[in-house]
């Protein structure tokens, strides 16, 4: 199960990167959707099963995997964008910056005071570069949309590093958790509807044109 579940981190921190590396936001929605799938199955590997870890498998997937991605997906339809177009921070740069956060990740990860049964594992160096890779497109973008793309990988790398603590979390933080995002989310498609309706534009850097009468 170790390797398994190895192998999946690894592919999240590959999700990272083509997230970080495209200007298109259909694929980057996608790309999030399948590390929400992943990281919902990711519970299933790592505890025993029982009915009440089945029905949060399926929350998961069914949120992070399905839900989210097919309500930025409208958004981004009904915006009529596709791609993200001059960011703060170019691709290539983003790419570079993403690869020396994720080094940096595992070096830190080292350092760390960890359980025995936690060392070695990739769940925190993988929780720390989905962090930053979340901060880096906050900061990097314009777009509200890409923000949102970016909030998303930044609390699947709270989730990672949640799961090294699940055993001490009880169902109504686990609901809890899955119910912020879900508001944290809504909230974001408001403000982007109304940007987009007041503005024309989803481009969040014109915002600071914005002046008191």
């Amino acid at each position: 199960m170790t390797s398994l579940t190895d192998q999946l981190l690894v592919l999240c921190l590959l999700l990272n990167f083509a997230v970080v590396g495209t200007s298109r936001l259909g694929f980057s929605v996608r790309a999030v959707a399948a590390q929400g799938v992943i990281l919902g199955v990711l519970p299933a590997l790592v505890h025993p099963f029982t009915l009440h870890l089945a029905a949060i498998v399926v929350g998961i997937i069914a949120v992070k995997g399905v839900a989210i991605p097919l309500f930025i997906g409208k958004a981004i339809r009904k915006a009529e964008i596709q791609r993200e177009f001059e960011p703060f921070i170019g691709y290539i740069p983003s790419l570079v910056l993403g690869a020396i956060f994720t080094a940096l990740a595992f070096v830190f990860a080292e350092k760390l005071p960890l359980a025995p049964e936690h060392e070695g594992l990739l769940f925190v160096p993988a929780s720390i570069a989905t962090l930053m890779c979340g901060f880096l497109i906050l900061m990097g973008r314009r777009k509200a949309i890409s923000q949102v793309i970016g909030y998303l990988l930044l609390e699947n790398g709270i989730f990672v590093f949640g799961l090294l603590l699940a055993e001490a979390m009880p169902a109504m933080v686990e609901a809890g958790a899955l119910l912020d995002l879900l508001v944290g989310i809504f909230v974001m498609g408001i403000v982007i509807n109304h940007i987009s309706r007041e503005f024309s534009s989803l481009d969040t850097s014109r915002l600071s044109a914005l002046r008191e009468d």
